[in-house]
């Protein structure tokens, strides 16, 4: 493989680069991997005696951050899960200015092939290093396409005040321009800083900090790929945060929900609305008996004429129904385009239908009542 001048002055291009390719033997992307001993990155040596840095875990599950392409041309053509979290840090030395930084390989996966399962593992494993008084902030590299769903819903059942910070990237290492090193760097800076503590699971992403409540993925191609409808928390730039706002909605410490009380979720799925939609998504889920559907409906979660009484249907059976939008901004009114109360169906509010699957799963792991439901969805 041959790079462009340019592109190999930056070492840690070229670590991601070597480490791409050396890792073309590893497991398929689609396994789980096992977890390798923790890596600890090195301090400079020439740095003076301080302080002792902020200690913060590197919880690796694959993803573009963890891809390689073909040539450095590659910025969208790649394999994604291929560099193993030691690599990714033995590339990035510059981590050790900002933390005493050990990584844990957790699945080596794209995220669209993530599940429940691997969100219960997950969330588990992050439970348990958030108890740890030797870890004091903790950042999981992740695959773009559900890093917001995997966000919020360690945001709904880790209790802890630590920072946990998701973090990505939209080009793999081994592309000219890749953005996932000072991605890393971000999130890591964001798990070590203080003011960090208290504010749930964040989203690091082409130097905005996200709730992972709010933040979404607009674009498919873009570096600046992630977006929050109520704005950004923050920025970490040079490896400093820098806070405007906090999240108001209930998360992680405040939650009612704890992973240590849930060992699998009850099966949510997702009905899309449009134009000349047939019935036919519906009944079929109906018959697997999902516990509850959310319709992904036009506008402010429009419903149409057709669907409603085979909604009705199933919630005469006991499915729950959550009207959400597919719409990427503004929220869902109650009352609005259906009448819930009469129905006894729930709005997801703000929430996008994939983060309303999430919050109804977790929310149906302790209760089915509709109206502490929409509470639910009120508050988180």
């Amino acid at each position: 493989m041959r790079f462009p001048s340019a592109f190999r002055l930056s070492l840690i291009s070229v670590a991601l680069a070597l480490a791409g390719c050396a890792s073309q033997t590893a497991a398929p992307a689609a396994s789980t991997a096992a977890a390798p001993a923790p890596v600890t990155t090195a301090a400079p040596s020439a740095a003076p005696a301080a302080a002792a840095k902020p200690r913060v875990v590197v919880l690796a599950t694959g993803g573009t951050i963890a891809g390689a392409g073909a040539s450095a041309v590659n910025s969208a053509t790649y394999t994604a899960a291929k560099v193993p979290v030691d690599k990714l840090l033995a590339g990035l030395p510059e981590l050790g200015n900002l933390a005493t930084v050990t990584g844990e390989q957790v699945f080596q996966i794209a995220s669209e092939s993530f599940t429940n399962k691997e969100l219960v593992t997950l969330a588990k494993r992050v439970n348990e290093l958030a108890k740890r008084a030797d870890v004091d902030g903790i950042v999981i590299t992740h695959g773009t396409d559900t890093l917001e769903e995997t966000g919020f819903f360690l945001n709904l059942v880790v209790r802890t005040n630590k920072p946990i910070v998701m973090v990505g990237s939209m080009r793999p290492g081994t592309a000219i321009s890749a953005d996932g090193a000072l991605n890393l760097l971000g999130a890591v800076a964001t798990a070590a800083a203080k003011d960090s503590v208290g504010k749930g699971v964040l989203v690091s992403m082409n130097d905005d900090i996200h709730t992972a409540r709010d933040v979404a993925k607009l674009t498919n191609i873009k570096a600046n790929a992630f977006a929050s409808q109520w704005g950004p928390l923050g920025m970490v730039v040079e490896g400093k945060t820098y806070w405007f706002r906090a999240p108001v909605k209930r998360h992680t410490s405040a939650s009612e929900f704890n992973i240590e009380q849930i060992n699998e979720l009850p099966a949510v799925d997702i009905v899309y609305g449009y134009g000349n939609v047939p019935p036919t998504a519906i009944e079929a889920l109906g018959k697997a008996g999902v516990k509850a559907i959310v319709h992904a409906g036009t506008g402010n979660g429009s419903v149409a004429d057709r669907i409603v009484p085979k909604l009705n249907e199933l919630r005469g059976k006991g499915t729950i129904i959550v009207r959400s939008s597919r719409i990427p901004a503004g929220f869902v009114l109650r009352n609005a385009e259906q009448p819930d109360d009469k129905y006894d169906w729930v709005v997801a509010h703000d929430l996008n239908p994939q983060k309303a699957r999430l919050l109804t799963a977790v929310a149906l792991t302790q209760t089915q009542d509709t109206k502490q439901l929409q509470r639910i969805f009120w508050e988180y």
